[in-house]
């Protein structure tokens, strides 16, 4: 998960890269068995479980704080982070996943790689549009500036002369 706002080869990046993946993943596997807790009658052992999920979702942000200075991730760069995220996902995570779990023959395991495979491509595909979406809202504005900063230019010279 390396991100570029860091050194990748450093120890705190890498322990923090770490507790943010445990955090989050501990935030999910918390909310999971809040609801199998919930399904079962245990709503009390249901609350300890969201209660805690809370607490490992904030933990996660304080990470994710260090991990992603707020100061250099504009919305260009957090959506081009989550199109390399979501582009590795399917291209190199997803299909050596599936190729471990056909050798063993989980069949099972294979059709939720496969899901995960087709919902990554779409993820990457509406976080790429919104990007070029963004970058065209962004050049006609430039060209709005641009008409103005020249009309304040020639109104300008005209006053001086």
């Amino acid at each position: 998960m390396s991100t570029p706002f860091h050194d990748p080869r450093s120890v705190t990046i890498q322990n923090l890269e770490s507790a943010f993946a445990g955090e989050s993943m501990a935030h999910i596997k918390y909310r999971y068995f809040a609801k199998l807790c919930r399904a079962a009658g245990d709503a009390a052992t249901a609350q300890v479980f969201e209660d805690t999920a809370e607490q490992e979702l904030l933990h996660a942000f304080g990470h994710a704080d260090l991990l992603f200075p707020a100061a250099q991730v504009t919305p260009a760069v957090a959506l081009q982070l989550a199109i390399d995220g979501e582009t590795y996902e399917y291209t190199e995570m997803y299909p050596s996943f599936r190729h471990a779990a056909v050798a063993e023959g989980r069949a099972d395991a294979v059709a939720e790689i496969d899901e995960q495979i087709a919902e990554s491509k779409e993820h990457a595909a509406q976080f790429q549009a919104v990007l070029e979406k963004a970058a065209k809202r962004f050049a006609a504005l430039a060209k709005v500036e641009e008409r103005h900063a020249n009309h304040y230019k020639a109104t300008l010279a005209k006053i001086a002369a």
